[in-house]
């Protein structure tokens, strides 16, 4: 399903090998239509009243993706939404939506896509809400790879049932000024997060990374990992807040951030965060800033391989495991590109 400038454009979408049952539709047609499942979901989860950018998506909004899977159904092939920008002669700006419906006992895989044809200076300010209903399987990628001028603010809420799966995985690596915000709920007994995420950053780039799980029943389980790679000038931010409530016993919940520098001018500040009111729980978290291991690279040019390329492997390796998790395999092997292309335009830009 593609999206120009945030408007759907069917002639350039491919929906033929949606499963039966499952809707994949425009947003601005499921309104025009009256559709009740979108309009009984649309702006309950993400918060307008708390988030001057998800109430200025709302007062905007125009059109997204409305996706629905229904009840026992399995999508076996990823749902792959591309939100595409055309730079034109003055910044645009654009409000994209998406709403994605898990019925009960359901699985489906998205792929939420932000890219741009040109380099040029634009405004994505884009909201995705996901409900996923007792026993549903969600894995939700988003994939921000927007030019180089761009400003991105994104907002990633979702709600989870009795004995669902939520995973995420929140892959930054275009924009000049990216904020993610990436939060769920962890509404019913047996609820199950994963938040992955990996941010690459060079140049003058920042990338903001806010994350939020609230834990508000008991006996669910969350992991979380994020990871950022910073080089040139860089900036980067990770802020990650586990709440569990007072009636959440029996919580599991382990949050990590890990950070390589490949430059002495790149900087990041990283705050994870634990915010428990119940008694009988397990949580820990921690954070590390770091730079690549002397050693390592020692050892690798001592066995005959360039120092540059020593790099990009350790710098590889790092990035690797947050890349593996993902199950959509096409995808982890242009993810893999792109990290060795930003890699490359570090080296050239000449910061290290």
């Amino acid at each position: 399903m593609v999206f120009v400038n945030g408007f759907y454009a069917p002639g350039l979408s491919a929906l033929s090998a949606v499963p039966p049952g499952v809707r994949v539709v425009s947003i601005a047609a499921a309104l025009a239509a009256g559709d009740e499942a979108l309009e009984s979901h649309l702006a309950r989860y993400a918060r307008y009243d708390g988030n001057a950018f998800v109430a200025l998506n709302t007062a905007f909004l125009s059109d997204g993706a409305l996706i629905e899977i229904p009840r026992g159904v399995r999508a076996e092939e990823p749902i792959h939404v591309l939100f595409l920008t055309v730079p034109g002669g003055e910044p645009g700006v654009s409000h994209p939506r998406c709403m994605i419906l898990a019925g009960r006992g359901s699985q489906a895989t998205v792929v939420e896509e932000y890219s741009s044809l040109d380099e040029g200076s634009y405004f994505t300010n884009e909201v995705t809400e996901i409900v996923t209903e007792e026993g549903a399987v969600v894995e939700h990628v988003k994939l921000q790879l927007e030019s180089p001028e761009a400003f991105h603010v994104g907002t990633v809420q979702g709600i989870q049932e009795r004995n669902s799966v939520f995973n995420s995985h929140n892959l930054s690596f275009g924009g000049s000024l990216v904020r993610n915000d990436v939060n769920s709920v962890l509404n019913a007994e047996g609820a199950e997060c994963v938040l992955n995420g990996l941010f690459v950053a060079g140049a003058r780039q920042h990338v903001d990374n806010h994350t939020a799980l609230d834990h508000a029943k008991p006996h669910c389980n969350s992991r979380e990992l994020y990871k950022g790679i910073l080089d040139g000038d860089a900036t980067g931010v990770f802020n990650g807040k586990i709440l569990v409530r007072k009636d959440a016993q029996k919580t599991n919940a382990i949050q990590s951030n890990k950070n390589l520098l490949l430059s002495k001018n790149a900087v990041v500040n990283t705050k994870p965060q634990l915010e428990i009111y119940a008694d009988d729980v397990r949580c820990t978290h921690g954070a590390t800033v770091g730079q690549l291991d002397a050693e390592a690279l020692f050892y690798m040019q001592s066995r005959g391989i360039p120092r540059t390329a020593a790099r990009d492997l350790l710098t590889y390796a790092f990035a690797a495991d947050i890349l593996d998790r993902m199950t959509v395999t096409g995808l982890r092997g242009r993810l893999e590109e792109i990290l060795y292309r930003k890699l490359s335009e570090g080296r050239q830009g000449g910061t290290r």
